[in-house]
């Protein structure tokens, strides 16, 4: 079983920055694949970077290309996503998930999958992006 608890959520005004950190309970195979979900108001989670232990760019979603950088530290089993000018739109709940079936490689490219293809979800943190 593994286990996945974020932190750093916070308040922050357009243009701030925050760090977002996911510990995991242990890393084993279930851990190759991992991946930042944003869920706004009202809205369906959708992936915003992802990582694969198998090889292949990190992915980022187009909205936050260039801003955010996903990144992890393996002897301390976290994950981390940087997230920098921040925007309004970038509010809500960040999820960190974690299943090595969720991702794929295409043209040197990860792919992260579908929410629906991630066992493993921490309970998520809060960003709030306001002036």
């Amino acid at each position: 079983q593994v286990q996945l608890v974020e932190s750093g959520g916070g308040s922050v005004q357009p243009g701030g920055s925050l760090t977002l950190s996911c510990e995991v309970s242990r890393s084993t195979y279930n851990t190759d694949c991992v991946g930042w979900f944003h869920q706004g108001t009202g809205k369906e989670r959708e992936a915003v970077a992802s990582i694969y232990a198998g090889g292949g760019r990190p992915y980022y979603a187009a909205s936050v290309k260039g801003r955010f950088t996903i990144s992890r530290d393996s002897a301390a089993n976290t994950l981390y996503l940087q997230m920098n000018s921040l925007k309004p739109e970038d509010s809500g709940v960040y999820y960190c998930a974690a299943d090595y079936l969720a991702c794929t490689v295409v043209g040197g490219q990860v792919r992260p999958g579908t929410p629906s293809e991630y066992r493993y979800w921490g309970h998520g943190t809060r960003v709030t992006v306001s002036s």
